[in-house]
């Protein structure tokens, strides 16, 4: 057996020491290093929700997305359809429930709150019933924060962000208030019959009494001192993606009583319950939801937000307050884009201007299909009208693809018998032309939709021709047009713009004229760009160049 020296020895349980300590510093680093890593992700607001905000490993990364995961795709396959179906036989029986209760009863008994015995069963049933469907579809846990308000308190709820389809979830924890429906929603089996069981306020978008009408019905339900219960707004009107808050719709605020803010978080590592403008459609999102194993929802009340005397008086002012209010609790900006109708439009001034103008969606239509725009004005008489069906346009165009000719024909507004005015695509195409500046662009604008006078002392721009050109450029409703245009008529002694009137506005005035040379890129910044050809080429289809379109936003 070999002898070993103390100094041996000695020399041995060091470097035993030092490798230890060695080992033990290298785990360590890395720990700090995982742990630096999600911190950093956490301050910056990712949190590891989705693929886009994964901040671990490659490896786990792959992980938490949904494609490509072989544990998501055996859910997807086999878990996702029994819980659909499930979820539609639970469904289908909330339907007696619902229909008990009102059955018998009279628009005008209706008109009053329920009680008795059909309160309580049909209530309870309903309420059950809808917390077992949402278990079925993946929700394990609902849970909440804060304490609800009774409706002596707060008549009002609002909600936020409006995500997706299962933002009813909150109906849960606020024992099932009334809330604020389309009338279309009405002939929709089964939720036709949940809307009268809930005796929801019902709007029409086409017409406006309706709107009028709602109005009074909120008032009077939210002034009854607790004789109604409580009703629930989403002030967003529609679904975003949570990334920041819609501007609020004044409708729940009319009344200028207290409110509570009800917030709604989907805590999940992966994103599946957004239901966005230029997102995942309603079955996908269904799909993916049900494929999960287990989906959470945050409601979070948080304390009543009670109006000062400005406030009651102004419900718009009252709705911005609030929404600071809730986006300063979630962490998001408010911001001031809404939708028109399925438009995101963002307010500048006294105009709203379309997030991404259809215009924009032309010019790439136009540009796969190789048209070239220069003589855009030929055929289009300056101050008057021509309508011309979908296959005139072809023809004047040179389009020969019909799915071409009906994607480009939809971008303008139609008349009655389905024609559009050619003075709509005269202009459009100009300002997809890089041969003019915004100078000649508006000048062609005005020409072409400016009216003579009686007098024959000149022209004049109307309220109809301001409203088509800042739709057709700036993808402003006409509505909001309308307006500003009155706005800029009471400088001048008649009722329309002149030519110099107009170009100060859209070129010179500080807040608006920078819309125009935003949207409308100068030429000069898109010669040479790639993609395009060599306009000095005769022959070449695109001897103009077109607008490249701005990179579309993934929000």
């Amino acid at each position: 057996m070999r002898r070993v020296s103390w100094r041996q020895g000695a020399r041995a349980r060091v470097l035993a020491g030092w490798r230890r300590r060695t080992r033990k510093q290298r785990w360590s680093a890395c720990e700090e290093e995982r742990l630096g890593v999600r911190e950093l992700a956490r301050r910056a607001g990712l949190s590891g929700r989705g693929p886009a905000g994964a901040w671990c490993s490659e490896r786990k990364d792959r992980r938490r997305r949904p494609r490509g995961s072989p544990q998501f795709c055996l859910l997807g396959a086999l878990l996702a359809p029994i819980r659909v179906l499930l979820a539609f036989i639970v469904l289908f029986l909330l339907w007696p429930f619902a229909w008990l209760q009102v059955a018998g009863l009279t628009e005008e008994q209706l008109q009053e709150p329920l009680t008795g015995w059909r309160k309580t069963v049909c209530h309870n049933g309903v309420l059950g019933l809808s917390r077992l469907l949402f278990f079925l579809l993946g929700f394990l846990r609902i849970r909440v924060r804060g304490q609800r308000a009774s409706r002596l308190q707060a008549p009002v709820l609002v909600a936020a962000p409006h995500s997706t389809f299962f933002d009813p979830i909150v109906l849960l924890p606020c024992d099932l208030p009334k809330v604020v429906s389309r009338a279309e929603n009405l002939s929709v089996p089964v939720i036709g019959a949940l809307l009268r069981f809930n005796q929801a306020i019902l709007v029409s978008r086409h017409d406006p009494a309706s709107r009028r009408r709602v109005v009074e019905e909120v008032r009077r339900r939210a002034t009854s001192r607790g004789k109604w219960p409580q009703v629930l707004f989403f002030p967003e009107g529609t679904c975003s993606n949570k990334k920041a808050l819609l501007k609020f719709k004044p409708g729940a605020f009319i009344a200028g009583v207290p409110v509570q803010p009800v917030l709604i978080r989907y805590p999940n590592s992966l994103d599946t319950t957004s239901w966005a403008w230029r997102g995942p459609g309603g079955l996908k999102v269904l799909w993916l939801t049900a494929s999960q194993p287990c989906s959470i929802v945050d409601v979070e009340f948080l304390p009543v937000y009670h109006p000062s005397p400005e406030e009651s008086r102004d419900p718009t002012l009252y709705a911005n307050n609030v929404q600071r209010v809730m986006a300063q609790a979630l962490g998001i900006p408010a911001t001031e884009c809404e939708f028109v109708g399925s438009l995101p439009v963002i307010v500048v001034g006294r105009l709203k201007v379309a997030l991404e103008p259809q215009l924009w969606e032309l010019g790439k239509v136009l540009r796969k299909a190789g048209l070239s725009p220069g003589c855009v004005d030929a055929g289009a008489e300056p101050g008057r009208s021509r309508m011309i069906s979908q296959e005139e346009f072809a023809r004047q165009l040179r389009l020969s693809d019909p799915q071409t000719v009906a994607g480009a024909f939809s971008y303008f507004q139609q008349d009655a018998r389905g024609l559009v005015d050619f003075r709509d695509v005269a202009l459009a195409l100009a300002a997809l032309d890089g041969g003019r500046n915004l100078e000649e662009l508006t000048c062609l604008a005005f020409e072409l939709f400016a009216e003579e006078q009686a007098e024959g002392s000149g022209r004049l721009l109307y309220k109809d021709g301001f409203s088509t050109i800042l739709h057709l450029l700036l993808g402003s409703p006409h509505p909001a047009t309308a307006t500003l245009h009155a706005e800029l008529c009471q400088a001048g002694p008649s009722q329309g713009l002149s030519l110099c009137q107009f170009q100060n506005f859209s070129l010179h005035d500080p807040l608006y004229g920078k819309l125009f040379s935003t949207y409308l890129r100068p030429p000069h910044t898109l010669r040479g760009t790639s993609g395009i050809p060599n306009p000095s080429t005769a022959d070449s289809p695109m001897a103009n160049g077109i607008v490249q379109a701005p990179k579309q936003k993934g929000d």
